[in-house]
């Protein structure tokens, strides 16, 4: 398909239901060059009416519009990537583009993503967030600055009471960055629980702190910790639209792009991760 310069692109928002369906509806709704094409949500869910559209099966959904973001589960982000890549093998004259932003994947979850990638263009991201993008980019350089001998490293998240993945997709993100800037393996460092006699902190540990209540959409901290001085990176979500805001941008940038699979650095322009 190839992207008009007039007539706004069609978007289908999967979860439409949810919190996050109602904040990236406004979003497509405000963008100029988008418009809502279709609406759907979790089984059962079909017919219902939603702001006085009907809301239809995901399958159905992929096939009426240019782009679907999806921020409803990890679960059903693999389903609609495998749905549309099968679209495409089946020999649809068009098919959408995807963005999928759900945290908590499995690692099958994840592998589903990659492999519909060789077929549709896919947007994958943790957060969406402009500001965590570039927090993930300053911890980095920072890590790769720091001796691990002598900083510790300890990432903290907060979120709302009904977050049912811990730590955040988001905190993993930081995390990564922070493995990437010493060149080592996030899952051979990390450390996520911390009960009853677990020994002294090992070098070079980047360890997890999860807070969890009430209605807190986003908060999340780095911290550089040595003997006699701590440097602290942080970043607050004040509101929902926000990642929204950074899903809408992420789907009309990604029409018109080949198969592969983007992330957010692709979006915005910075160096693309690996």
């Amino acid at each position: 398909m190839t992207q008009s310069t007039t007539a706004p692109r069609r978007v289908a928002i999967a979860g439409a239901l949810g919190r996050m369906g109602h904040a990236i509806a406004a979003a497509v709704e405000a963008h100029p060059g988008l418009t809502i094409g279709a609406v759907c949500d979790r089984p059962g869910t079909e017919g219902q009416t939603l702001n006085g559209r009907h809301l239809m099966t995901p399958a159905s959904a992929l096939e009426m519009v240019d782009v679907l973001i999806d921020f409803s589960t990890a679960a059903a982000g693999a389903a609609l990537a495998a749905h549309a890549a099968q679209q495409v093998k089946d020999g649809a004259t068009s098919h959408p583009a995807l963005v999928i932003g759900a945290t908590g994947a499995t690692a099958e979850e994840e592998a589903i993503i990659r492999r519909a990638a060789d077929s549709v263009p896919i947007v994958r991201a943790l957060n969406f967030s402009l500001g965590v993008n570039i927090l993930a980019g300053i911890v980095e350089a920072t890590a790769r600055r720091l001796a691990a001998r002598d900083w510790d490293i300890e990432i903290f998240e907060a979120h709302h009471k009904r977050k049912v993945d811990a730590p955040s997709g988001t905190a993993f993100q930081l995390g990564r960055a922070a493995a990437k800037g010493r060149d080592v393996d996030l899952d051979q460092v990390s450390e996520r629980v911390r009960d009853g006699h677990p020994g002294a902190r090992g070098e070079g540990a980047i360890g997890f702190s999860v807070m969890r209540g009430g209605g807190i959409i986003g908060e999340h901290t780095v911290s550089f910790i040595a003997e006699d001085e701590i440097i602290t990176f942080a970043h607050s979500a004040r509101d929902r639209s926000l990642f929204a805001r950074g899903a809408v941008e992420a789907a009309h940038w990604v029409l018109g792009k080949p198969p592969g699979l983007y992330a957010m650095s692709d979006v915005l322009g910075f160096t693309r991760e690996t």
